[in-house]
């Protein structure tokens, strides 16, 4: 009976990594698949010195490590090249495809994103001084950043060009504020980009494989209240968009988990943050949403284990590009067809055939174990880690209440 290894490389969370590993032992240990049945097996990632022909031994990755910590990023660019290892995320369009460069290929893809420019650093590259002064001196034009701000118009954000995690990013609302956001970015090249004020929702969809879900998000709260429990906060139409927008996206830079962040403007959606090929999925903040998460993030590890499917390192940019340049298309008629592209490279047919057939007892599982002794530890040692002493009392409470609530209205 062939068999299955699913790697696991992980930073120091512990909920979702848990439960995939309950989820495992809980649903039966082989899996049928067109044929054959397939042991699986899960197992934490080792981090070591290795052997570019070492073998990997893992038929399948999920990183959640490798955009930080450079010497398991490495390894996982070895283990697909040499080891054709299927990796969830892409490590190399991950690296070298950072925010601007998501938002070049989108605007080219004629989606609706809040006018940007990118702005020379206020500090020259550490140890490079000299050499820029000369390069500024002879090829730099003078600007005035108080006047492309004006252009762009107030209120705007300026952050990193490369950012995550809402790292380095300042609302800009003034001169004033202006000023001191460009002084405290030091070396770091920036955005600044328009910011869209009094608007209808903020949309956070989270995609892993075809599979995606939009949630009604408020980035003014502190990091457990953002994902607000409201079912019916987009019509059917906006709601397929902000889809269909996170699987284009993904299925562009060969992405198979990760989130897109837009606004609701206007009856017009657009995204202002969709880099975010690590997206947070711990219980502390999806909360009532986790076990979709964590259940979508399990069928598609398995789906791509058994199915053997190909690693693809490299994109296909041009295939979007000819229907981004068709002017006879309208805005809708190209994101039906970049759908259709996305669709079939994250194989949406073979994969819904997968998941009602080979898993079709897993939202069952999920619902008992959501409500079990070793799921309740897991959420009880995730607050200990995450809140400080004086509030896990009051948010082991909050968060088992969510959960009975996703419970009551999740029948299986």
């Amino acid at each position: 009976m062939p068999a299955r290894k699913i790697g696991l490389l992980i930073g120091d969370e512990n909920d979702w990594p848990t439960s995939i590993e309950a989820l495992t032992r809980r649903l039966p240990a082989s899996i049928p698949y067109r044929g054959q049945t397939y042991d699986i097996n899960v197992e934490r990632i080792r981090i070591h010195p290795f052997a570019l022909t070492a073998p990997a031994n893992y038929d399948v990755v999920i990183d959640r490590l490798a955009y930080w910590h450079y010497q398991p990023r490495e390894w996982l660019k070895k283990a697909a090249l040499v080891n054709r290892t299927y990796l969830l995320n892409n490590p190399f369009t991950f690296q070298s495809m950072e925010k601007h460069s998501a938002y070049c290929a989108m605007i080219r893809l004629g989606l609706n994103i809040p006018e940007t420019w990118l702005i020379p650093p206020k500090n020259p590259p550490a140890g490079k001084e000299e050499k820029y002064a000369i390069t500024a001196e002879r090829y730099h034009d003078l600007f005035d950043l108080s006047e492309i701000a004006q252009q762009i118009g107030y209120p705007l954000y300026m952050k990193p060009f490369d950012g995550g995690g809402w790292r380095g990013v300042s609302e800009v609302k003034d001169k004033t504020s202006l000023d001191k956001s460009y002084d405290e970015s030091g070396q770091v090249v920036m955005h600044l980009q328009r910011g869209l004020e009094n608007y209808e929702v903020f949309v956070r969809s989270l995609a892993i494989g075809p599979q995606v879900s939009s949630f009604h998000y408020d980035p003014s709260q502190p990091m457990h209240g953002r994902y607000v429990i409201y079912h019916n906060f987009l019509t059917a139409v906006q709601g397929h968009e902000a889809q269909t927008i996170t699987k284009i996206i993904n299925a562009f830079f060969r992405w198979d988990f990760n989130s897109c962040e837009s606004i609701l403007k206007d009856g017009v959606l657009w995204p202002i943050d969709f880099a975010n090929a690590c997206p947070d999925i711990a219980i502390t903040s999806l909360h009532y949403y986790y076990p979709w998460a964590i259940k979508s993030l399990f069928a598609w590890t398995l789906f791509c284990a058994v199915s053997e499917r190909p690693m693809s390192i490299t994109m296909n940019i041009e295939e979007y590009f000819a229907i981004a340049d068709d002017h006879d298309r309208s805005y809708w008629d190209k994101l039906e067809a970049y759908g259709a592209l996305a669709d079939k490279h994250l194989q949406a047919e073979e994969f819904a055939e997968f998941k009602a057939t080979c898993l079709p007892h897993l939202d069952e599982v999920m619902w008992h174990y959501v409500q079990s002794e070793e799921f309740d530890h897991m959420l009880v040692e995730t607050v200990k880690t995450t809140f400080p002493p004086a509030e896990q009392e009051q948010f082991i409470a909050h968060f088992r209440g969510l959960m009975w609530h996703w419970v009551e209205a999740n029948p299986a």
